[in-house]
């Protein structure tokens, strides 16, 4: 037996003490390869829309640090572990500004995240985004936007997912019911980061209900779907850190309640 031989020799066997068996390690190999559907599109763990309220009683800070927060969030090492322990070890996202029933602007298309580096990529695309304002409040509207550009891409997703974040009541647009049924039937979960704020602008109209309530009762939908709220801009990034960590991970929104 020649050296190389044996060394190889070796390493094998080093292989197969450290794997339960050959064929678990080269099924454990396989699934970080990407996989299609019949139709030719990528399979992921989840396809997630990130739908951001920017209507009048959004400022321009306030709609930056939203930007800020999904990109710190999605950064964030558990997210990204989440994101590789999944059974795809990939998702897709998509980052959508909306507002009036015709304002619904894409400032991130749809980017398949596997690793820190997607991240990264997906945040330089946020940052380099020019702000936009609209005036109302049309969650029906960019709900029904959010499904259709969740059926027309190239991804197959295990899991689907909307999650609107905003800080108002619908005032504008189709029915909030129509739209929250519809997603239900093609299997769209929507998730709800309500953002109560004390702070207030004297040109922007007040907000004075309970957002997290409202959002309750009125824009979540499908099995498994619920709200976290947030009041401040740190609370905004722990909460959308947790709740990407349960979407990605598939776990029980009972998980938001244990530490971490």
């Amino acid at each position: 037996m020649t050296v190389f031989v044996f060394r190889l020799a070796v390493c094998l066997a080093a292989i197969l003490c450290a794997s339960p068996s050959m064929a678990q390690w080269e099924e454990d190999w396989l699934v970080r390869e990407p996989r299609f559907d019949e139709t030719g599109r990528m399979i992921v763990d989840v396809e997630l829309v990130f739908a951001v309220d920017v209507s009048s009683s959004i400022d321009e800070e306030e709609a930056l640090r939203q930007r800020q927060g999904h990109v710190a969030a999605l950064a964030d090492p558990d997210v990204i572990s989440a994101i590789e322990a999944g059974g795809e070890g990939r998702i897709a996202v998509l980052y959508i500004e909306w507002a009036d029933s015709g304002f619904q602007r894409i400032v991130a298309p749809w980017t398949l995240i596997e690793g820190p580096e997607d991240a990264e990529m997906f945040a330089g695309t946020l940052a380099a985004a020019p702000f936009v304002s609209g005036r109302r409040t049309a969650i029906g509207a960019v709900i029904n936007s959010a499904v259709q550009l969740i059926e027309t891409n190239g991804y197959s997703g295990r899991r689907l997912v909307i999650d609107i974040s905003g800080d108002g009541p619908q005032n504008a647009g189709p029915p909030l019911t129509d739209a929250r049924a519809a997603a239900d039937a093609a299997g769209v979960t929507i998730n709800g980061l309500p953002i109560q704020s004390s702070r207030q602008d004297p040109f922007r109209p007040p907000v004075n209900i309970d957002v997290a309530r409202y959002f309750e009762n009125h824009v979540i939908a499908g099995p498994g779907s619920f709200v976290m709220r947030s009041e401040t801009h740190e609370d905004f990034v722990t909460a959308l850190r947790r709740k990407l960590i349960v979407e990605i991970a598939g776990l029980s929104p009972a998980a938001l309640s244990s530490d971490g």
